[in-house]
């Protein structure tokens, strides 16, 4: 029997995003390198080492997130311990938000995700490092 999805990711993020908090790029820019903000990318290491990475960012990738938060948990990591505010980010925003809403629902507070995720801060200037070559690849000039 087929299966039938009654919860598609739209209505997921669309939930996810009524209840946390969705940056404007531009602002969440802003908020880069500040001691009371810390921006976790949870993007694939793949994806990071394709497209670069925002200096300074945290990476988590989103199948380790709540057992890095989870002080309980032996994965835990005390970087989500701090009383600062959590900006996740992925790729196009929509990992982040389902990430962010997570996160909150943990307790993790307060948290936010960018609208529009690595690609928008791209589109809209924000540092970037580039990526790291592969192992046995020169990095390009």
């Amino acid at each position: 029997m087929p299966q039938t999805i009654t919860t598609g990711y739209k209505a997921l993020v669309d939930a996810a995003e009524r209840e946390i908090e969705t940056l404007p790029t531009e602002e969440a820019i802003e908020l880069a390198g500040r001691d009371d903000t810390v921006l976790i990318d949870i993007r694939d290491i793949r994806e990071l080492q394709r497209e670069g990475r925002v200096p300074g960012a945290f990476h988590c990738p989103r199948g380790m997130l709540e057992f890095w938060i989870d002080p309980q948990s032996p994965y835990h990591k005390p970087l989500f311990a701090q009383d600062k505010k959590y900006v996740f980010f992925c790729a196009g925003g929509l990992r982040s938000a389902l990430a962010a809403h997570t996160a909150h629902l943990m307790g993790l507070k307060p948290v936010a995700h960018i609208k529009g995720g690595f690609g928008a801060w791209k589109r809209f200037g924000g540092p970037v490092e580039a990526p790291e070559p592969a192992p046995g690849e020169t990095k390009k000039a």
